[in-house]
């Protein structure tokens, strides 16, 4: 009789303990689905903010690409804009224009530099100027049919950062590491050729804008904006900008315009990230002269060709 009840009383205690463990891990349960979808609910809202659909993109696709499959190549077009620079109020110009291809049956990226000077034909205006005076003109869809027609490509996507806004993302994500190129001077930040350096917003965006001490010229800022540009991309995926991921999406909400829905984002970070990580840079040459006093950069046909050959390979169409 004593025995069974100090059985029953044995029982008892397992159950409390067994209980409380339940109970805890409920707790537990219920907190991570809650920060899960308090995450989700965020991302979803930012991306809704930054969401914004072409209108007047000539299509060069027969069929659109779906992300959703994780199995087709696509491309995006990423554009810099001067807004807000010294001042500016205005729509502005696309101070940086490059293109990114993503193949999954690669597992490769691919990023090519456009020179914002290239003398092209200004689709819907009927007229040839510089590249980036497109989006003086007409805005994000007549940059991506100029994009278009000068490469004979489609473009499937498009990303739109206001360049003053670079130094706050990068500052969202905690900086990035660079390792110059060359050694030099920029709005008093000191560069020395060799040296890693941890440069948060304002020191990136120095490194990246200049210009006239690089032996290369424009060429040599367009690399280091694709390296500044590649370096963020790659730590948008650490850890550490998961967790700070709220600051991210503010810094990205109010400066970044793109067409890529919630869904797309979720697919391309989900289905491509092995592509991310391998990343090609290509440059478009040409050269430079002035015109009636303006600069123009003139790419030879062979040139274009090239690059338009490029873009069709990783693209997988004719």
């Amino acid at each position: 009789m004593e025995e069974n009840r100090k059985r029953r009383r044995k029982n008892s205690r397992f159950k409390k303990v067994l209980l409380s463990i339940l109970g805890f891990l409920a707790v537990i349960v219920a907190a991570g689905v809650f920060v899960m979808w308090r995450v989700y609910s965020d991302i979803r809202s930012s991306t809704d903010d930054m969401y914004e659909e072409v209108e007047g993109q000539d299509q060069r696709r027969e069929q659109s690409v779906d992300v959703d499959s994780g199995e087709d190549p696509f491309s995006i077009l990423l554009l810099g804009l001067d807004t807000g620079e010294f001042g500016r109020e205005e729509q502005g110009r696309s101070d940086s224009i490059m293109i990114m291809t993503v193949n999954p049956n690669t597992d490769q990226a691919t990023m090519i530099s456009v020179p914002r000077d290239t003398y092209t034909e200004i689709i819907g205006r009927g007229t040839e100027d510089k590249i980036n005076h497109a989006y003086a003109f007409g805005g994000v869809p007549m940059t991506i049919n100029t994009v278009q027609n000068l490469f004979n490509f489609p473009v499937d996507y498009y990303v739109s950062v206001n360049m003053e806004a670079i130094q706050e993302i990068i500052d969202s994500i905690g900086g990035i590491e660079i390792t110059p190129p060359l050694t030099f001077t920029h709005t008093d930040f000191d560069f020395v050729k060799g040296q890693q350096t941890h440069m948060d917003g304002a020191r990136a965006l120095a490194y990246s804008r200049m210009r006239y001490d690089d032996p290369r010229g424009d060429y040599g800022r367009q690399e280091r904006q694709r390296e500044v540009l590649e370096t963020t991309i790659k730590k948008f995926a650490t850890l550490d900008s998961i967790l700070n991921y709220r600051t991210v999406l503010d810094s990205l909400s109010s400066n970044m315009q793109t067409n890529l829905s919630f869904d797309d984002i979720v697919d391309v970070f989900s289905k491509y990230s092995n592509s991310a990580n391998n990343i090609e840079q290509v440059q478009l040459t040409g050269s430079g002269r002035k015109v009636d006093g303006g600069y123009y950069e003139f790419i030879p046909d062979e040139e274009v060709e090239r690059v338009s050959s490029i873009l069709k390979t990783e693209l997988e169409i004719n």
